[in-house]
């Protein structure tokens, strides 16, 4: 069986991506990962959690947290309207709501249509980047969801074996 976490250009292309807005700049995660899309609700504040962790919600008895990327990745105020949605992701078994501005749609990626990320120092690390994915003038900021669920700094789960 292949390795989920495959993160070589080649290797994610030619799959499906959900592509969404944060502020300014649209992103793309792997369709395989999303569980479902809901609009935003009130979600319950948890004492001490980091400020990019609005709280948790509960989603037909399941209690899962919420994390805000706009807040996660420093892109200014969040504002809360209709076009605000959580997307519901399945990561490794563990079932986590992303907050983002608008969902807008699923793009297939061919491998040519997928660049390497560039070396920066940004407040998105590249870490979680897989690449640039470019359809005509539309390039959008492929997110490895697992590595940035997983990762440390989120502590919402468990390292995931590398």
């Amino acid at each position: 069986m292949a390795d989920v976490l495959t993160t070589g250009a080649n290797e994610i292309a030619g799959h499906e991506y959900l592509a969404f807005t944060l502020g300014s700049e649209e992103y793309g995660i792997d369709i395989l990962k999303v569980q479902e899309i809901r609009g935003y609700e009130t979600v319950t504040r948890i004492a001490n959690a980091p400020e990019f962790i609005k709280g948790v919600i509960n989603l037909r008895g399941i209690i899962i947290p919420v994390v805000d990327m706009r807040i996660k990745f420093k892109l200014g105020e969040p504002v809360y309207d209709q076009f605000t949605v959580v997307i519901i992701l399945n990561i490794s078994g563990r079932i986590v709501g992303m907050v983002v501005d608008s969902v807008s749609d699923v793009t297939t990626l061919t491998p040519e249509q997928v660049k390497p990320a560039p070396e920066m120092g940004t407040a998105f690390s590249s870490d979680y980047m897989i690449g640039l994915g470019t359809i005509d003038e539309r390039m959008l900021i492929l997110v490895n969801i697992d590595k940035l669920m997983s990762s440390a700094e989120m502590g919402l789960m468990e390292q995931l074996a590398a």
